[in-house]
């Protein structure tokens, strides 16, 4: 008999919180039992699904005791609170900040790409930034089949991947702008509505954002490439839900964009949508709530010699955040039932 899990979701009162209870249920996860946790300013809050009603509490060390598997989505600074007291306590911690993600003792895991990976883990299993999740939906098949040797990435990445308080702020501006009355900025350093911000996370002393840099450091660590390079420049767009990427890879082996096309369309994790003669490529839009990322505007690159171009699409609080921990938690499973 399958083993059932005492489950814990941290900062259930976020977006990508109420993401995870939404696919956990979805996708039948095999639950004993489901208790939300969120700071102590939101405990006592209902939080509704379906025809359950959940009473959040307050994430406290002690708690973790409890569960098996706790998922977080607190933030970095709860997280570098909460999961090493989550795990001495033997619950399996699944966090979403980057605090964890870069220690080598902690395995950094997309599914699709390296479930070896989770062997050995010490009960901390870190999930990758959305845009390094969503971009290795293509760059993970490519590079297994011509080897990655480096590539520039520039991001489109919705308002989403920052929080409720950006999706209602967009929101709040389009209707402001609509009414003819001045928007309101306090999310974001300028508007968002009808504007993109090339700027997402906090300057570091080389140009770069700690963003930026996660698509070079968690890219290396996922496909154990530790020669791959990469430049990337992200950009806030006023897109309500889901991620797009655009990628120029150089790679090893000779490239074709025949091949290229067959692999991707056979990765478990993309959508090949790719037919330009019909104006079909991925589009944000199209592409939330959905597991898979679309890849398409495949096409050799005109300034690398064994190059191709693309074009990533895919949903920010699914696969860049919430469905990849569920499907960490699925890969728990799955290696406790061959035990």
């Amino acid at each position: 008999m399958n083993k059932k899990y005492k489950v814990a979701i941290v900062g259930a009162t976020g977006a990508v919180g109420a993401e995870l209870l939404k696919l956990l249920f979805k996708r039948n996860f095999p639950m004993e039992s489901l208790t939300l946790l969120a700071s102590s300013r939101s405990a006592g809050k209902e939080i509704k699904f379906e025809d359950k009603t959940f009473i959040v509490e307050e994430a406290k060390p002690e708690c973790f005791s409890r569960f098996d598997i706790a998922i977080f989505s607190a933030g970095g600074t709860p997280s570098k609170q909460l999961v090493p007291e989550c795990a001495k306590r033997g619950c399996i911690a699944i966090d979403n900040s980057s605090a964890f993600r870069m220690d080598p003792e902690v395995p950094l895991i997309v599914p699709e790409v390296n479930p070896h990976a989770l062997k050995g883990h010490k009960n901390i299993i870190a999930n990758p930034n959305c845009t390094t999740a969503i971009s290795l939906m293509a760059l993970c098949p490519l590079h297994r089949e011509f080897g990655l040797k480096r590539f520039f990435a520039a991001t489109y990445q919705a308002v989403s991947g920052t929080g409720v308080a950006a999706m209602a702020e967009l929101e709040s501006q389009m209707k402001a702008i609509a009414e003819g009355r001045k928007p309101e900025v306090n999310v974001y350093p300028y508007q968002i509505a009808y504007n993109v911000i090339p700027h997402v996370d906090v300057f570091l002393d080389n140009g770069y954002t700690k963003e930026e840099l996660k698509m070079l450091n968690e890219t290396r660590k996922i496909l154990e490439a530790p020669t791959v390079l990469n430049s990337t420049t992200c950009v806030r767009v006023p897109v309500m839900r889901a991620h797009s990427v655009a990628i120029n890879a150089e790679f090893e082996k000779p490239v074709s964009v025949e091949r290229a096309r067959e692999v991707i369309a056979a990765f478990p994790g993309a959508e090949l949508v790719d037919d330009v003669d019909n104006k079909i490529y991925p589009v944000p839009l199209n592409f939330q709530c959905r597991e898979k990322c679309g890849v398409g505007r495949i096409r050799k690159d005109l300034a690398f010699e064994n190059g191709l171009s693309f074009w990533v699409a895919g949903d920010q609080l699914w696969k860049g955040a919430a469905l990849n921990a569920v499907q960490i938690a699925e890969l728990i499973a799955s290696e406790d039932a061959k035990k």
